[in-house]
């Protein structure tokens, strides 16, 4: 006979040991809550440290801290991805948040009145979870892709690390974002034709390492205008949310110039495939050795066993609050609350709100318990 184990009882699981997760573990370690950070990663910043090699963060490190302690940089420097990565992990090994590595999360689902969380061999039982996974969490590639012929070397951003892994020959990256736009540098730099296809994104009005920036430019923009200005709260953001879902958001440390300084090329949009290679909009064959798709990310929240997703696949929640089912809270989303919520120095403002949300919904339970106590004494 199989006998079910019990399962552990926490208050709230957070999902996802990134800086979203972290820093929700924190404001909920400030207010004194019981809770339990899982990452399936076997350390702690992993996400980071798989990422291209030449990758650094397009923020200065002076924006690149969490709540209760600064980025361990120059401020004006740009942190490579490891050291972003051993940031995280000293910043949970500092506040002693309890992470449990190797925990991928399996399920998620309601049972009487609690939600049940399955990770392996392990079941728990919260009031509360709190999906901190971000936006990027699986590699999103159009379906035509596997009609391409089979020389030509395919990878997705995610799976990117440097060009040793490319073929002789030009490489075509589909997306012009700030990941696009980099690794276009990167590999143009590096002796392949290289051609950019997608929307143009815009551009930070200036430049990261100008002295503009350093003077107080870079401190406007991403602590007034992508902090305050462009929120879900003001008409100027929410127009900025309907474009930076649709579109992405502008290059930050990439400039146009940079692009056609290095020898990248901008060509249309890719619509298809003809005769095994890449076919833009504007009807031309694209001859290429290699394609990198920079083409965005699924959110990876099929485990969610809840009703919570609108026709389009997102989670339904205003500002981080599932309202349709108490309990659950995401933080990390792109565009949360506003366009800085995916940002390293914006992610605390929405992990400290679904903090506050948590233990205001711990009192008001603890406060219903006392209520029903005196009326059964009575």
């Amino acid at each position: 006979m199989t006998v079910t184990p019990l399962p552990e009882q926490i208050e709230t699981v957070i999902v996802g040991a990134g800086q979203a997760g972290l820093s929700a573990g924190y404001h909920l370690a400030q207010l004194g809550r019981r809770f339990v950070i899982l990452d399936a990663n076997q350390r702690i910043g992993d996400t980071w440290r798989r990422r291209w090699d030449s990758l650094r963060l397009f923020t200065p490190a002076r924006f690149d801290g969490l709540d209760g302690m600064p980025f361990p940089a120059p401020k004006h420097s740009f942190p490579t991805k490891d050291e972003m990565a051993d940031f995280l992990e000293a910043y949970a090994i500092h506040f002693g948040l309890p992470v449990r590595t190797g925990a991928r999360v399996d399920r998620v689902w309601r049972e009487r009145g609690k939600y049940m969380v399955a990770a392996g061999d392990s079941l728990i039982e919260a009031e509360n979870v709190v999906i901190a996974m971000a936006s990027y969490q699986a590699a999103r590639v159009p379906d035509f892709a596997r009609e391409l012929g089979p020389e030509i070397v395919q990878l997705h951003s995610l799976e990117y690390r440097n060009l040793a892994q490319l073929r002789a020959g030009g490489v075509l990256l589909v997306g012009a974002g700030n990941s696009g736009a980099e690794i276009a540098v990167e590999t143009a730099r590096g002796g392949h034709a290289t051609y950019l296809a997608g929307r143009v994104t815009g551009q930070v009005p200036f430049r990261m390492d100008s002295r503009a920036a350093r003077l107080g430019l870079a401190p406007f923009v991403f602590r007034f205008v992508f902090h305050r200005v462009l929120t879900v709260d003001t008409p100027m953001g929410r127009s900025a949310r309907r474009k930076m879902l649709s579109m992405g958001t502008p290059l930050i440390r990439t400039r146009e110039s940079d692009l056609a300084e290095a020898g990248v090329s901008r060509v249309a949009r890719v619509t298809g495939v003809r005769d095994g290679l890449p076919l833009l909009a504007d009807g031309k064959v694209l001859s290429v050795s290699n394609i990198i798709w920079c083409t965005g990310f699924n959110l990876g929240l099929s485990f969610i066993d809840l009703p919570i997703f609108d026709a389009a696949g997102e989670p339904r929640h205003e500002r981080g609050i599932v309202t349709e089912q108490p309990g659950i809270f995401l933080v990390g989303q792109h565009f949360q609350y506003a366009m800085s919520s995916t940002m390293i120095h914006g992610v605390g403002r929405d992990a400290e709100s679904i903090a506050r949300a948590i233990a205001a919904r711990a009192g008001a339970r603890s406060a219903a318990g006392k209520r029903a106590e005196m009326a059964v004494v009575g």
